[in-house]
């Protein structure tokens, strides 16, 4: 089985599967390799859809001996009336919308930065993509859904990524070089064949707003060129705002967007340096490949010592890294993606989503000293339904594109770029300043997020647009369908004490505990919703619990080892200290080190 290193994917929305419009073998280059993702299901069959199998690889079940119990360690019940109980508790996780103001108040932010919520999403976009030979093991809209047998969602569901933590996502499968093969990802680097390109941000007038520092660089969005969408050989493909990117989920919303960006300049920053030390490589396929394997080394790092330190309990990725993976191993000599942390425990993140944002200095509830709003400012928060619209992905009601809110740019407007000081700061005094609490309620926009359903509004009749639309129904729906065991036959499994029915209902209003008790949830919880409400009970909501941080960490750290090229398998030990360095000369230990050196903080 031949692993998919560095696929380019297009139109990609999150949560949905790959359709693979447009793969056969006579395809080659960028343009004519671009996969078609959509929420419609793909006949099973496809020659294309059994393409896309081949370079894929496996999903599988962490907990193998809990699957082999199936159905015993899963939801029991009547399928129409578990489906029926789901769909009542993912309603319920809502959040009441906040009285104006009430998204400030400490109690419902937790101690960690924003940024984590979106550098999460960029982990899961680089390991992780559906690919489904068959229409029923991802489409959760069927009206007689239930949950499949492990055996067949192992069969037709495969990972279009490689589950390793390596930056395809970022890099495809490379530039191409003179003399050398066409690559996929050709079109994302620049003419040097070495650098990833950018594109320069729409100015907006100063009058109305300030420039973000550095102010002197333009460069601060993902590439986008305008004439793929008039070229012949992509019909349908391209539009002219949609980022030329190595997997363009990363410009669905702007802030992880904002991040690709980050990683891209950090690449080209890395190249510059290097060009400058005395044993440069003059040959450019030489030069790209030390800087790429930097960079990844650096973010490899990163991941473990830092995004994993911060969102999983303390000690937890410490006692992996260094006691070795006593769970997650590769199987049959090949790395897998656990299908408890994609379907259920690494969708975490969800409920770290604030409603909105103070994005940058033309933002935010800031008064001089005699109480006026100070100059330049757009609104009071960027909302979240802005963090959408201002991106190439941007979709009416129609269906249509609307890049950047509806207006004529093909470029972020310069007044949209992020301002990272904002999101990595764990000693802020502002509230807003850092993530919602990992819990069982979630911001009021993602109860509906209609822009996340491929084709837009109208193509769906009203039943299936609001089912499609609500994140935590889909989460629960999904893990029920791939027949996730619960969290307390996890937690057994683990050897951790499961949650007593009194810590599930806790915290919770009369109503919820309702639909809990209804459903028999606190007795056989849905994986996904026991861990958030074990990191709210047991973390309050500041880290995951201990079978979350466990699942995250070990297969995480798990990816790494199983990786020969990742920084954990160096022939030698490495550490930031033998990368590259900050002009002080101190290594890069932090995400906010990477966006300094990176010249975007």
């Amino acid at each position: 089985m031949t692993a998919p290193s560095g696929r380019v994917v297009r139109n990609v929305h999150h949560g949905t599967r790959i359709s693979t419009t447009g793969l056969d073998d006579a395809d080659v280059g960028l343009r004519a390799q671009a996969v078609d993702i959509a929420e419609a299901a793909v006949a099973a069959g496809d020659p294309a859809v059994e393409r896309a199998v081949e370079f894929s690889t496996p999903f599988d079940y962490l907990f193998d001996t809990l699957a082999a119990k199936f159905p015993d360690k899963h939801l029991p019940g009547d399928a129409a009336t578990v489906v029926s109980q789901l769909k009542a508790l993912g309603r319920a996780m809502i959040e009441n919308e906040p009285v104006e103001g009430d998204e400030l108040e400490a109690t419902g932010n937790s101690t960690i930065p924003p940024v984590y919520t979106y550098w999460g999403q960029f982990i899961d976009h680089d390991i992780t993509l559906n690919t489904d030979s068959n229409k029923s093991v991802s489409d959760i809209t069927q009206p007689d859904l239930g949950p499949l047998t492990p055996e067949f969602v192992k069969t037709h569901l495969r990972n279009g990524r490689q589950p390793a933590l390596n930056l395809d996502s970022l890099y495809g499968d490379g530039p191409t070089f003179p003399g050398g093969p066409q690559t996929e990802a050709a079109a994302l680097y620049e003419d040097d064949h070495v650098r990833l390109r950018l594109s320069q941000v729409v100015k907006v007038s100063e009058t109305f707003s300030d420039l973000i520092p550095p102010v002197g660089d333009l460069k601060r969005d993902l590439f986008r060129d305008n004439s793929l969408a008039d070229d012949p050989a992509t019909p349908n493909v391209f539009e002219p705002t949609v980022a030329v990117i190595g997997d363009s989920r990363n410009d669905e919303n702007l802030i992880v967007a904002q991040l690709h960006v980050a990683f891209a300049k950090f690449h080209n920053a890395v190249v510059d340096h290097l060009e400058t030390q005395p044993d440069a490589p003059t040959d450019p396929a030489e030069l790209f490949a030390r800087a790429r394997q930097l960079v990844t080394w650096h973010y490899q790092w990163l991941v473990a010592h830092d995004y994993l330190k911060t969102v999983t309990q303390t000690g937890v990725a410490d006692k992996v890294l260094l006691g070795g993976n006593k769970v997650f191993a590769p199987r049959d000599g090949e790395a897998y993606m656990p299908l408890e942390f994609s379907a259920a425990t690494f969708r975490f993140g969800h409920s770290m989503v604030r409603g909105f944002y103070d994005y940058n200095r033309n933002f935010g509830r800031r008064k001089d000293e005699q109480g006026v709003d100070g100059p330049g400012r757009v609104q009071d928060f960027a909302t979240f339904e802005q963090l959408f619209a201002f991106t190439g992905s941007a979709h009416g009601p129609d269906g249509k594109p609307r890049p950047f809110s509806g207006t004529s740019q093909t470029t972020l407007p310069s007044n949209w770029v992020i301002e990272w000081d904002r999101f990595v700061d764990k000693g802020a005094t502002r509230p807003d300043h850092f993530a919602r609490r990992i819990d069982t309620r979630l911001a009021p926009p993602l109860f509906d997020m209609l822009n996340q359903v491929s084709g837009g509004e109208a193509s769906f009749p009203i039943v299936l647009r609001e089912l499609l639309s609500r994140l935590a129904v889909r989460n629960l729906l999904r893990g029920y369908s791939l027949a996730l065991p619960t969290g307390q036959a996890v937690a057994e499994e683990l050897g951790i004490t499961p949650l007593t029915p009194a810590q599930l209902q806790s915290g919770n209003t009369a109503s919820f505990n309702d639909v809990l008790t209804a459903g028999g949830f606190e007795t056989a919880t849905p994986l996904w919703y026991y861990v958030l409400k074990e990191a709210e009970v047991l973390a309050n909501g500041n880290s995951l619990g201990p079978v979350g941080s466990r699942i995250v960490a070990e297969t995480i750290i798990g990816q790494l080892r199983a990786d020969a090229q990742s920084f954990l398998n160096a022939p030698v030990d490495w550490t930031p200290e033998q990368g590259v360095l900050l002009p002080d000369g101190s290594p890069i230990v932090s995400i906010n080190d990477l966006f300094r050196f990176a010249g975007v903080a």
